[in-house]
């Protein structure tokens, strides 16, 4: 038992950039300017930290759960902070119940459905690596592959997002997938 928080704190970062592209999407685009997604991840993390004892579970897949988890209750402290929403457990429920769609539809974009455990695992493990590539590609490309993927934008929608045609959206979606596929590719999966 006194060995779990040593490996704990590895455990916790390399989940960082899967929680900031989670926060990414669900900080609405008014927010955007108030709050910034690193911000609301590192203090996920460092509540994480804290609360390490209160993990019950022993797999990446519960990790990630919990960590979703703690990322919704930071993310809904940090919009009321802001005097925009007073105190709503609708809200915060919602919230946590986006970031879990979100992460379900990272969980679909990486394969078809798996259902044994060691497969989740493994589709976790894929989610976070996903994430990780993710910020290896132009802003564009993530950003068009971040509202296709992970929020279920149509191209018309991620057209008026981003302010572009919907060929110019469909070539950065076909680029930004090949060149995602070969970031994982380099790394040992593929997507």
């Amino acid at each position: 038992m006194n060995s779990e928080p040593a490996r704990e704190g590895p455990k916790l970062e390399h989940f960082r950039e899967y929680l900031r592209l989670l926060a990414r999407v669900h900080i609405g685009e008014p927010l955007r300017a108030k709050l910034d997604p690193s911000d609301i991840v590192q203090q996920t993390l460092l509540e994480a930290h804290q609360k390490r004892s209160q993990f019950r579970g022993s797999t990446e897949a519960e990790m990630a759960g919990w960590l979703r988890q703690l990322l919704a209750c930071t993310l809904a402290d940090a919009v009321r902070a802001l005097g925009r929403a007073k105190r709503d457990v609708t809200r915060e429920r919602s919230i946590e119940q986006a970031i879990d769609q979100s992460s379900k539809r990272i969980d679909a974009w990486l394969v078809a459905e798996q259902s044994s455990p060691s497969q989740r695992a493994v589709r976790h493990e894929e989610a976070v690596r996903l994430a990780d590539a993710l910020t290896k590609l132009p802003e564009a490309q993530r950003e068009a592959l971040t509202l296709r993927y992970c929020q279920g934008c149509s191209l018309a929608d991620i057209s008026r997002q981003l302010n572009r045609t919907p060929a110019a959206v469909s070539g950065l979606l076909t680029r930004g997938a090949r060149q995602l596929r070969e970031l994982l590719a380099e790394h040992g999966g593929e997507a």
